[in-house]
């Protein structure tokens, strides 16, 4: 059985024999949810690569305190991808974000798309990054993983086109397109790109902004996916040809 991940602020300088306490909200849901016990082994991460493996030594209402018996530090995966997603509808946002975070993703970064119908403004759109961010963050410690994915305020097609221009290779996710996201060659490291358009479609203005910044634009296959999966289609196709999901290496 998978020991409990549990989020905190900074583990650093940590070492074995230390204890490590956990506060706020984190805690309250471990102890008055979880029903978290003395003696029992949990996971602690600081989200940015390290992690330590000890026993629970106290509990309070809204405090628990672990002795690390190991430490763990793991380079950020490479390459990283950032996925840039169009505001779906909703709560299929979130369900784009977790299944994003689930496949490893470095950063999620949601688009006021020209055919986006949901809109995010004023405290609309606060409210929905936030909800963003927590999906983010509890499927990151579903997944287990020690570097949690950034998710970046809204963006706009101009900013989009500013990512395009500092990434590796971008992709384009488009039903029209000709090219094949197979017949790409992906690097082994650095930073990939992948944008992924609203349940409207791209439009011609948009596809044009980004391909003339460096962007390809490909299709997944004969099927048309929906935009909260598409993305994970994307990226698991893209990583299965790195060094991140090959076997051996």
């Amino acid at each position: 059985m998978s020991l409990p991940v549990h989020l905190v602020a900074s583990l650093s300088g940590v070492t074995v024999g230390a204890t490590v306490e956990v506060e706020g909200d984190e805690a309250h849901h471990a102890v008055a949810v979880r029903r978290l016990r003395v003696g029992e082994s949990v996971v602690l991460t600081d989200g940015i690569g390290t992690s330590v493996v000890g026993r629970v030594a106290s509990t309070g209402k809204r405090a628990f305190a672990v002795t690390v018996s190991s430490v763990t530090t793991e380079p950020a995966p490479e390459p990283s991808v950032v996925v840039v997603q169009a505001i779906p509808k909703g709560d299929r946002g979130e369900l784009a974000v977790e299944v994003l975070t689930e496949v490893g993703v470095a950063e999620i970064v949601p688009w006021a798309a020209d055919r986006s119908v949901a809109v995010w403004k004023g405290e609309r759109a606060d409210k929905s990054l936030a909800r963003w961010r927590s999906t983010a963050r509890e499927a990151a410690k579903q997944a287990r993983r020690s570097w949690l994915p950034d998710v970046a305020p809204l963006a706009s097609t101009a900013e989009i086109v500013h990512l395009i221009g500092a990434a590796d290779l971008t992709v384009v996710l488009h039903e029209a397109a000709t090219a094949s996201l197979a017949d790409l060659a992906v690097p082994r490291d650095g930073r990939l790109l992948v944008v992924v358009g609203p349940e409207g479609g791209l439009t011609d203005e948009e596809i044009g902004a980004f391909t003339e910044a460096g962007a390809v634009s490909v299709r997944l296959g004969g099927e048309v996916l929906r935009t909260s999966t598409a993305g994970v289609a994307a990226v698991a196709a893209l990583l299965s040809r790195t060094p991140r999901w090959s076997a051996g290496e």
